[in-house]
């Protein structure tokens, strides 16, 4: 058995993790002054959003607004994380994407505008449209990456290196 040696695998799910955490959306808010209190995100003492991820955009917004995803998607999409900006009416959808070898990622790069019309079918119920946003390391930032970043912005989704600036989320 030869061994593994360009990361991929179990290494890239840890290092996955450690830039998933290094990028955390709840950090970057409490650290511009936002409280965030079981999901909800105050300025000053009045909510203006959520700060969701995973199932957190399920149970904390879409189903106590009756929205059964079922009914409109044939997946539960989970995103990395969710800013929900009442002010705006907006969600923007946050995933993160950490590479540091050659792997299958690349080819997920360019799924963003159908997933923005996979969630836009949830959140325009609500009267609210949908950002799609990437963070990626500097791995994408080659070359190699360059017509998948045009066409991620060509498409109307966004991608920011190793950060999430709080203006891309309406604030």
């Amino acid at each position: 058995m030869t061994r593994n040696t360009h990361g991929g695998g179990a290494q890239t799910n840890i290092n996955g993790l450690r830039f998933e955490a290094e990028t955390s959306l709840e950090d970057v808010l409490q650290d511009a002054g936002y409280k965030v209190i079981n999901k909800e995100v105050y300025d000053n003492n009045e909510v203006i959003g959520l700060s969701v991820s995973k199932h957190s955009l399920y149970e904390y917004f879409l189903i106590p607004k009756g929205i059964d995803y079922k009914k409109y998607n044939s997946v539960k999409w989970l995103p990395d994380e969710c800013f929900v900006n009442y002010k705006t009416r907006i969600g923007y959808i946050i995933e993160k994407k950490f590479q540091n070898s050659p792997g299958s990622v690349d080819e997920k790069l360019t799924a963003c505008d159908f997933k923005r019309c996979e969630y836009l079918k949830l959140f325009s119920l609500l009267g609210y449209d949908v950002e799609y946003i990437y963070v990626f390391n500097e791995w994408f930032n080659q070359a190699k990456y360059k017509d998948a970043l045009e066409y991620i912005k060509t498409v109307g989704c966004h991608y920011h290196f190793n950060e999430i600036p709080l203006s891309c989320i309406g604030l």
